[in-house]
């Protein structure tokens, strides 16, 4: 599970966990730790001989928490799988391709350009929405629009085409 701590996004991994005892991985670190949840959000933790007490503050909006330990407050947010699938995306954008496809099942909400449109890097070329949730593509190069596929209101297949792209040569 990825959870982003104030900036920071980390990778969390449950790896076994008997009675309080737990061993979680974090971004490829293994901890072994003592957790005890207390009551009213309050956690004891014991690692390494160190005793740390930390209180969990649930939002109203879901898979948010404020977290107080050792006179510091972090802001923690639970990332679910579109919000990590779209992290991921922003990383391995860098590289334009020929083509906007579906990144999973979703309908077009807007589309900002049409054949013949020439696109700069960082433009974006059509809002999507999926689980409630919209999205804007964003080109990652300049390129001139061949073709738009869709329509605003039209429901797509993942890996379907919307969009051809020309890229221009000194992107390529």
């Amino acid at each position: 599970m990825d959870i982003q701590v104030g900036n920071k996004i980390v990778d969390v991994t449950l790896l076994s966990k008997d009675g309080n005892n737990v061993k979680i991985d974090i971004d490829g670190q293994v901890y072994d730790v003592d957790v005890a949840m207390l009551q009213n959000g309050t956690c004891s933790i014991i690692h390494n001989g160190n005793s740390y007490k930390a209180e969990l503050v649930k939002s109203d909006a879901g898979k948010h928490y404020r977290v107080n330990v050792n006179y510091s407050t972090y802001q923690i947010d639970m990332l679910d799988s579109q919000a990590k699938y779209m992290r991921m995306r922003k990383k391995t954008d860098a590289v334009q391709s020929d083509k906007v496809t579906a990144p999973m099942p979703c309908k077009i909400v807007k589309v900002y350009c049409k054949p013949g449109d020439k696109l700069k890097a960082g433009d974006t070329a059509l809002t999507m929405e999926a689980m409630k949730m919209q999205s804007n593509y964003k080109v990652a190069a300049d390129c001139e629009v061949l073709s738009v596929l869709v329509a605003e209101g039209d429901s797509v297949k993942v890996g379907q085409t919307l969009i051809t792209l020309k890229l221009n040569e000194n992107n390529e």
